[in-house]
């Protein structure tokens, strides 16, 4: 993203001191955030605690990075009505930070209570991989191959059908996750009075 957007956009990265502290501040976090994803398991609940705690504090770099990627566009928007390239490549950062939100929410324990074993955590982890690795992917190869082989790209339209399929196609897959998240997180609490799951049936389907 640092590199590739300002090169699409033709515009020096908005801030460089910030990209930075971007960089140190998830390289130091990170590390200790890892224990979110062991949240009401084995693991002692001070570490869990500890995961927690770093994993809210994610956002602030997180953030920052989505920020100063688009706020590089500042002046060039029109640009993004345009070109797919910068179509991709702002739908990624914007899911990028969508799940850097999400994800240190889905660590606060109350939260994770919710979400634990269900297909919300599934939603928000393709949200991640389809909208921020992905678009981000396909925004590269668009601008790159035509680069690296002194050519036009093919089919602008082409490439524009691409984006909103891929981006409808995304939204089509994570809603009714979301959906079923929930759905599933009220089926694990509900109890028979011997203490059964009422509806244990749907963890065989």
């Amino acid at each position: 993203m640092y590199y590739f957007l300002p090169k699409a956009a033709n515009r020096p990265v908005y801030s460089y001191r910030l990209s930075i502290i971007h960089f140190w501040a998830l390289i130091f976090i990170y590390i200790w955030a890892g224990p979110h994803h062991l949240l009401y398991t084995s693991l002692p609940d001070w570490a869990q605690s500890l995961g927690m705690v770093f994993s809210l504090m994610l956002i602030a770099p997180s953030w920052g990075g989505m920020l100063n990627g688009l706020l590089t566009l500042r002046g060039v928007w029109d640009k993004v009505r345009e070109e797919p390239v910068l179509k991709f490549m702002v739908a990624a950062v914007t899911a990028y930070g969508m799940a850097t939100f999400e994800g240190p929410m889905l660590s606060i324990k109350s939260v994770n209570a919710i979400s634990h074993y269900t297909d919300w955590t599934v939603a928000h982890v393709h949200v991640g991989a389809w909208g921020w690795n992905g678009m981000l992917t396909f925004g590269v190869l668009y601008f790159l191959i035509p680069l690296l082989f002194r050519t036009k790209l093919y089919s602008v339209k082409l490439a524009n059908w691409h984006f909103w399929l891929g981006s409808l196609g995304i939204v089509f897959y994570a809603v009714p996750m979301y959906w079923a998240g929930w759905t599933q997180s009220l089926m694990w609490k509900e109890f028979t009075p011997d203490g059964f799951l009422r509806y244990g049936n749907f963890l065989k389907q």
